[in-house]
């Protein structure tokens, strides 16, 4: 994903969470009703964010294993063109 599908992302939940906060807010709800709404709400993107996280920290390891297995190989073939000297 680049940087750029990044910024859009969070500009989306950024704006979805706006939009969710002041639907809530302006709805003509109980004080305990719209502080439950609100906090199911901030529930909901906490689980969303990690996910993300998650995600992102997953694609990230995989990054991190194909470097080493590249490294690895580097080394290797460095050896071999040592030893063949």
């Amino acid at each position: 994903m680049g940087n750029s599908n990044n910024k859009l992302l969070a500009a989306l939940l950024t704006g979805a969470a706006i939009g969710g906060a002041l639907g809530i807010l302006f709805a003509p709800d109980k004080g305990s009703e719209t502080r439950k709404k609100i906090s199911d709400k901030g529930h909901d993107l906490t689980e969303a964010a990690k996910d993300k996280f998650n995600a992102l920290a997953s694609k990230f390891k995989k990054e991190v294993e194909t470097m080493k297995g590249k490294t690895g190989e580097m080394a290797d073939n460095g050896k071999a063109v040592v030893e063949n000297l």
